[in-house]
């Protein structure tokens, strides 16, 4: 399995890490179990930020993982070159996961950015 696989698994993992984070800053407990998403849609500050950081992870997961497959199945792109903006996409997403909890909106907002850029540049790569 290449690196670039690799962190289409780690991508998988990054929106979880965020709810376990919005669920531990507001305080879940077991009896919060029944309806999880209730409260987390009543979280407020860190919580409420970490949590809309989950919902981004799924929402950008798919445009990932298809763009580091299809880099492989074309046998156009240079593993190196996969490999590298996969990490970088991975790294931007850690980025914007502590931007977006520590409320540093313009911050997030380029980390974002540069996520696209990476999962663009995977596609253009499998040209």
């Amino acid at each position: 399995m290449t690196l670039a696989y690799w962190c289409v698994v780690i991508a998988m993992f990054l929106p979880w890490i965020a709810a376990y984070y919005a669920k531990k800053s507001a305080g879940f407990s077991s009896t919060d179990n029944h309806h999880p998403r209730e409260f987390l849609a009543h979280a407020q500050g860190k919580a409420a930020r970490a949590n809309a950081a989950q919902q981004n992870g799924y929402e950008i997961f798919a445009p990932f993982a298809a763009a580091v497959i299809i880099a492989h199945v074309t046998g156009n792109a240079a593993q190196l070159t996969i490999n590298c903006w996969s990490m970088l996409f991975i790294l931007s997403r850690f980025g914007y996961f502590l931007m977006y909890i520590n409320d540093k909106a313009f911050a997030r907002s380029c980390l974002w950015g540069l996520g696209i850029v990476c999962i663009l540049a995977l596609y253009i790569a499998a040209i």
